[in-house]
């Protein structure tokens, strides 16, 4: 993995750990994330024209076709996490969608783009999967709270996989620019959402009044943090960047058990240093 692409992953963990520990706290429904895509889409306007510009990127069926399967995926992907933010804990939804996410992407990576997996890259990752997946408890019942947790981590990992396999194909084979592919995505969910939006006005007013400085600082490192990974995919193999995205665990376990007082910092932080040790076989592999 070269030193560019660890760079920008490692950068996008630390923006991806942000953002949802701000949501997390804020506990917000669909209508927060049609606020955070109207500020986003705001935001990210002239950076998305000057890329037009510039590149003129071209556009047919394929393209179009790529990003609108993008934008129903993380669409989906980013109500089932704010789903399970409601009703778990913010410590164990997310790294459990972040143990199944790499694992469905490195395989789809190596079954439809045909990657390559060394013996060394397949052990970090598993490592790496393997620890994440501890940091939940493992396969031990742990109450209904932890069952949840693990229940709606699952089926937000599995939208992980999904459109990290998908997005890598958009921007390393149809050559969509990273930046336009997730300003799609912003645009189709103000539109998406817009019904919602009009019925709970009253609801995102409080947002904004009560949680001005965490709707903008989603509204910020949400896209930067999937841009990063983007142009990360344009010259990174998807075995590298998916597994390597999980370092976002250590800084989000840390933000839930201690900035939102889930507890177990402990055991947590003993299995973040073997998710540490997978990356390091992984990245050297």
């Amino acid at each position: 993995m070269t030193t560019t692409g660890l760079v920008l992953v490692l950068a996008a963990a630390f923006c991806h750990a942000t953002w949802n520990f701000h949501v997390k706290r804020i506990n917000g429904g669909p209508e927060l994330l049609w606020l955070v895509s109207v500020i986003s889409s705001v935001i990210y306007l002239p950076p998305a024209i000057w890329i037009l510009v510039t590149e003129r990127p071209v556009f047919g069926p394929w393209e179009w076709g790529f990003v609108l399967g993008s934008m129903l995926l993380h669409l989906a992907y980013y109500s089932l996490l704010q789903t399970g933010y409601r009703h778990g804990d913010l410590s164990l939804v997310y790294p459990s969608a972040r143990a199944t996410g790499p694992l469905l992407s490195t395989s789809f990576a190596v079954l439809v783009l045909g990657e390559h997996l060394s013996r060394q890259m397949a052990l970090g990752a598993g490592i790496i999967i393997f620890g994440v997946l501890m940091l939940t408890g493992g396969l031990r019942g742990g109450g209904r709270q932890v069952t949840t947790s693990l229940l709606f981590g699952l089926g937000v990992g599995m939208f992980i996989g999904s459109y990290t396999v998908w997005d890598a194909y958009a921007v390393s084979v149809l050559l969509v620019p990273p930046l336009l592919l997730d300003y799609a995505s912003s645009l189709g969910r103000v539109a998406l959402l817009a019904p919602v939006a009009a019925a709970r006005r009253a609801v995102i007013a409080r947002h904004w009044r009560d949680h001005r400085g965490g709707v903008i600082t989603i509204a910020v490192f949400t896209p930067l943090a999937y841009i990063l990974v983007l142009y990360a995919l344009t010259f990174t193999p998807v075995a590298y960047v998916a597994p390597t995205r999980e370092v976002s665990v250590l800084l989000t376990v840390l933000a839930g058990s201690l900035l939102l007082r889930e507890g177990r910092l402990g055991p947590r932080l003993g299995w973040a240093a073997v998710i540490l040790s997978g990356m390091a076989l992984l990245v050297t592999g």
